[in-house]
């Protein structure tokens, strides 16, 4: 036997995750009965959004012009490079601020790492790469809390600063809004391939690309009484999310299939038959308010389900503001955003065409 020492391969992040990113979320079957006795013992007036339609965030007014914006978002590692999978975690979590019309003030860090296991340089660039994500938005980390976990955990909780009158729920829809998504779908299609080694280097920058891409549009787009409502696409898919803005909004949404920006690598990955783990949990949830064309392929139904981390928004503006919308998309480095459907009066469900 040689005496030669061989180096241990390096750690990947994946190996610890039982599901990556937004797609570790509690299936929204399971959620809803989990939360179904959950009702607040009492609501404030101050307390402008809260838990009632599964919005992207708590709203908080303090004064006439000023509400605070409060949210948290954290998971499990999508990606084994630690920079890039801090800032995909950051960028995540400051989502939902954007999404509420808002302006990040500050964050704190959510910290869970397996000390024995992950180096420690490691864990620093974890965290490096959210602050790197926050200086970016132009935000400190004002603090946080660590402990010592089964698997690597990082995320932020994030707080905003937006006008009373231009929070931007996902529940004020209108019929006749025009849907308008921001990025493309197909990073759970990524994440699932490169758990598997079968990501190609080009497709890997496109993910990580879009992941780390801070959805900053949704602050000047609460300027625009136009725009109705934003949410962000994340673990429960486009489907998932845009049946939240029908049910709070009780509006009936009419998406065009062929419309729906894909990654080109994702969308041939899903023509290939792979699904995260996520998307028949997704199905299984809300597939129920889905109303699906004839002949409509499982590899479709999956990138409807497909579990975006840090994905896009998705707003809803009166026709007459689609041009101010996309226009404020594509100046803010958002080239792929389009338009894919509409929302009609009817009863709170997805019809795909």
């Amino acid at each position: 036997m040689s005496d030669t020492q061989h180096p241990s391969p390096p750690v990947r992040l994946t190996e610890f995750s039982h599901g990556g990113g937004c797609g570790c979320k509690i299936a929204p079957a399971i959620l809803s009965r989990l939360l179904q006795n959950s009702v607040l013992p009492m609501i404030p007036p101050q307390l402008l959004v809260g838990t009632e339609t599964s919005d992207d965030a708590a709203v908080y007014q303090i004064n006439d012009s000023q509400a605070i914006i409060a949210t948290t978002d954290f998971f499990t590692p999508i990606v084994d490079d630690p920079f890039d999978f801090g800032r995909i975690a950051a960028t995540n979590a400051l989502s939902d601020v954007y999404a509420m019309g808002g302006t990040p003030l500050f964050a704190l860090a959510i910290v869970g790492m397996p000390l024995g296991q992950l180096s420690e340089e490691s864990i620093r660039q974890i965290l490096a790469g959210g602050q790197s994500v926050c200086a970016a938005a132009g935000i400190p980390i004002a603090g946080g809390h660590s402990i010592d976990t089964l698997e690597p955990i990082y995320g932020l909780v994030g707080i905003g600063l937006v006008h009373p009158a231009q929070i931007k729920r996902n529940s004020a829809a209108q019929a006749g809004d025009v849907l308008i998504l921001s990025k493309p779908l197909g990073v759970g299609m990524l994440s699932a391939a490169l758990k598997k080694g079968a990501l190609s280097a080009e497709a890997y920058a496109e993910m990580v690309r879009y992941t780390t891409q801070l959805n900053t549009p949704g602050t000047a787009l609460s300027q625009l009484p136009q725009v109705h409502a934003i949410t962000d696409v994340t673990g429960f898919g486009l489907a998932g999310h845009l049946l939240e803005v029908c049910r709070g909004s009780g509006l009936t949404a009419q998406v065009d299939f062929a419309a729906v920006p894909c990654i080109p690598e994702a969308l041939q990955i899903a023509q290939s038959g792979t699904a995260t783990g996520a998307s028949p949990r997704n199905w299984s949830g809300y597939g129920h308010e889905v109303v699906l064309p004839a002949g409509f392929a499982d590899w479709q139904r999956n990138l409807l389900t497909d579990p975006q981390t840090s994905g896009g928004l998705l707003i809803t503006c009166a026709p007459e503001a689609v041009n101010d919308v996309m226009a404020i998309l594509q100046t803010q480095g958002f080239g792929q955003a389009a338009v894919v459907g509409q929302l009609q009066a009817g009863p709170a469900q997805l019809r795909v065409v």
